[in-house]
């Protein structure tokens, strides 16, 4: 689906990503692992398209500008209501509000369908923003710590969600988290990335229950109790 071949990126000389090759496929979830400053977001807006890497190429088999859904770490919420908030993201057609309404509620929003989306709170935005790019079929979702503001019933929310919505359509999802229990329950694969580098690739289970890095072991002690 999307293919990832000798991609690095350097802020005023200094390289923050340097990726050989990572490939995303149909139909899976991927959860991007590891301490602050270690490539997440880079990596996840390169594949956003947000930032262009400083070398290397990808190779994306998506087409359409609505392939691809992408939830920054901070998302906006535009000064009007919630409800057209998230129709913006709808091409015109009679099923439009139906869509929109329909992706409010799944995301626990429906009491706030008019409300004022730029006075809402840190969580509540990410929530739009989440509705915003599930209310319609895509192929991709590129996340980026999709729930960073939100609270432990909100978490269990968006990852219900999330997860009924893969499964109806069939998408790849990229993720960004700290937790590795949440990819423990939303990844198929897990990629963890130190000082911008992949130092561990493989499935979830496996990876997470019987790493083969040192660091990638020093960094989930931290999470144990």
């Amino acid at each position: 689906m999307i293919e990832l071949s000798g991609i690095k990126k350097e802020y005023s000389g200094r390289c923050v990503l340097d990726i050989e090759a990572v490939r995303f496929v149909k139909g899976k979830r991927y959860a991007l692992l590891g301490s602050n400053g270690s490539g997440k977001s880079t990596l996840i807006k390169i594949l956003a398209g947000t930032v262009l890497p400083s070398e290397g190429s990808i190779n994306s088999e998506l087409s359409g500008k609505k392939a691809v859904g992408y939830l920054p770490q901070k998302p906006y919420g535009f000064s009007f209501s919630v409800l057209r908030n998230v129709m913006m993201a709808i091409d015109d057609c009679p099923e439009r509000r139906v869509l929109a309404e329909t992706a409010i509620n799944a995301v626990g929003m429906g009491a706030l369908m008019k409300a004022d989306a730029s006075k809402l709170s840190g969580g509540e935005t990410q929530r739009i923003a989440f509705a915003r790019i599930i209310s319609i079929c895509r192929d991709l979702l590129i996340l980026d710590e999709p729930t960073a503001a939100a609270d432990l019933r909100g978490i269990d929310l968006l990852e219900a969600v999330l997860l009924d919505y893969c499964n109806k359509n069939e998408c790849a999802v990229v993720f960004a988290t700290h937790s590795p229990a949440q990819a423990m329950r939303l990844a198929d694969e897990v990629i963890f990335l130190q000082n911008g580098r992949m130092i561990e690739q493989g499935e979830t289970k496996q990876v997470l229950n019987n790493p083969k890095n040192e660091e990638v072991r020093a960094f989930l002690n931290h999470w144990r109790l």
